[in-house]
């Protein structure tokens, strides 16, 4: 169970994170809009480091639990629904883009332990795209899941530089052309 200076603590650096960058927001500033000693933010996360991948690790844990709770519904359906929901995302006006696809932009190294939460996020995208395709008797369920993950860091770095509603307008579109391919 976490504790609630540990949650104040990573929901401080959620919203920073995600509207200024990570870089950008330093640790004291965490800490005085968390309401935390520097102790206890020290006892919570050792380092940044700690912090961005709890960060990275809980996004990802939202996706989850947000995939989770799709209704029952055929596969392809499901499938279209995940993207719908990207595209939902995306529409917001506070949208600043993918929480992953950013951090991996700050953390180059494919060996930090940020872009090793980034990589695991992924996996998970992609095993999920691989199972309801293959549960759909998809006829080429790996290159169709692959597919999909490009489509999805398009849509999501599409919304960021293009013009939302018509990056929105396509998604449906754009996946089912992948579906029927």
């Amino acid at each position: 169970m976490s504790s609630p200076a540990r949650t104040r603590i990573l929901e401080t650096a959620t919203r920073l994170f995600y509207a200024e960058g990570i870089r950008a927001v330093g640790i004291d500033r965490i800490i005085a809009e968390a309401g935390v000693a520097k102790a206890t933010f020290y006892h919570h996360f050792p380092a940044k480091d700690d912090l961005v991948t709890a960060y990275v690790d809980d996004q990802a844990r939202m996706q989850r639990e947000l995939a989770d709770r799709l209704p029952a519904a055929p596969p392809r359906d499901k499938l279209l629904m995940i993207f719908e929901r990207l595209g939902e995302a995306g529409s917001n006006p506070a949208y600043r883009g993918c929480p992953f696809i950013n951090a991996a932009a700050e953390f180059p190294d494919r060996a930090h332990p940020v872009r090793r939460a980034v990589a695991a996020y992924r996996r998970w995208f992609g095993d999920l795209m691989l199972g309801l395709l293959k549960e759909a008797e998809h006829a080429t369920p790996e290159r169709t899941a692959d597919i999909l993950m490009i489509v999805r860091d398009g849509v999501a770095v599409g919304f960021d530089l293009d013009d939302p509603a018509a990056v929105r307008a396509s998604i449906r579109e754009s996946v089912t052309r992948v579906l029927s391919a």
